[in-house]
């Protein structure tokens, strides 16, 4: 990170000590699911998005409240950031009835309307289409918001990708297409899934702006995510950020990760970004010790609430369970 870099965004302590709480934020929530997983009060998948804070709450620092966030199933993170509460969002995780889709959500599935969160989708590559509806809905209704996607970069073989690129380039839709690239979709890494492995040339082939950004250094992705955003919403149509980063955890709570050599992920940790904001901001004076201690302490505090919020939650009664599920009207 150059005094360049800080400048751009205006780092002031505040503004720093926010980046490094949201991040530390999602880390601590992600570790304590890990835990609770294990003591089997969250079930089914669980896919950890553990090295990857940074492109979340960067992203999220140039949205505005009306503008609308679709996610993947990888999206504890992105739900945070955009400010659901813990405490909810921890009883989604468990599938109670105090959570933020009632419980009928679950980790894969974090939906708050509220936020104009449209959640995660456990289709790959599932939440993209949706993300051009809902631009060209506030297109077409002259609004001025703008929809933040996130994916991952295995979705990018998905037909629904170039699909719904040529549709958001075609209509000029506001859209910030964000590809968190950690290099693996799923067990497969992206050299022998790939034959252009340069995923940003993709948007670029739609004529679409296309910005390459080290996904593991929030100051960087929040100063793209910015440029992005207000190009779009200036009316230049949508954008593509392809942000560079690793998920220090496995694809999910079921995989081996035998695909990845150690040596490859205690690599890819040094670059930490929560430890690299740390670090910086401690050097360059703007954290003091005193912050990061009240911040982690602060942390710890929320996490503790959300934790015995989801456990002392009711299940959701059985009469309730097909309430909002879409149903085909029986014949009599």
């Amino acid at each position: 990170m150059t005094k360049d870099q800080a400048a751009k965004v205006h780092l002031t302590r505040a503004h720093v000590r926010g980046l490094y709480k949201e991040m530390l934020r999602i880390r601590r929530f992600e570790e304590k699911c890990a835990e609770l997983y294990t003591q089997e009060k969250i079930r089914g998948f669980l896919h950890l998005y553990i090295g990857e804070e940074a492109i979340a709450v960067g992203v999220m620092q140039a949205l505005q409240p009306a503008d609308a966030v679709v996610a993947t199933y990888r999206e504890h993170g992105h739900a945070l950031a955009r400010g659901i509460d813990m405490s909810r969002t921890m009883a989604e995780m468990y599938g109670k009835q105090d959570g933020c889709s009632r419980g009928h959500g679950g980790s894969m599935h974090i939906f708050d309307a509220a936020t104009r969160f449209y959640g995660g989708n456990a289709i790959v590559g599932g939440g993209l289409p949706l993300a051009v509806g809902l631009a060209l809905a506030d297109k077409m209704l002259g609004r001025s918001q703008v929809t933040a996607c996130f994916f991952g970069e295995g979705a990018v073989a998905e037909g629904e990708f170039h699909e719904s690129m040529n549709l958001a380039a075609l209509w000029q839709l506001p859209v910030l297409f964000v590809c968190e690239n950690n290099l693996y979709a799923m067990g497969t890494a992206l050299a022998i899934s790939e034959s252009e492995t340069d995923i940003n040339r993709k948007a670029e082939s739609y004529r679409m702006p296309s910005t390459i950004v080290d996904g593991m250094d929030i100051v960087a992705t929040e100063n793209a995510a910015r440029r992005a955003v207000e190009a779009i919403r200036q009316g230049g149509g949508p954008a593509f950020l392809e942000c560079r980063t690793y998920r220090f955890r496995a694809h999910s709570m079921f995989d081996a990760q035998l695909y990845r050599a150690k040596a490859e992920v205690e690599a890819w940790k040094e670059k930490c970004p929560i430890e690299h904001l740390r670090k910086w901001a401690l050097d360059a004076g703007s954290l003091h010790a005193e912050d990061v201690d009240s911040v982690e302490a602060e942390v710890a505090s929320e996490l503790a609430a959300a934790i015995a919020f989801a456990d002392s939650s009711p299940w959701e009664s059985v009469a309730r369970l097909l309430d909002d599920v879409h149903t085909p009207r029986q014949q009599p």
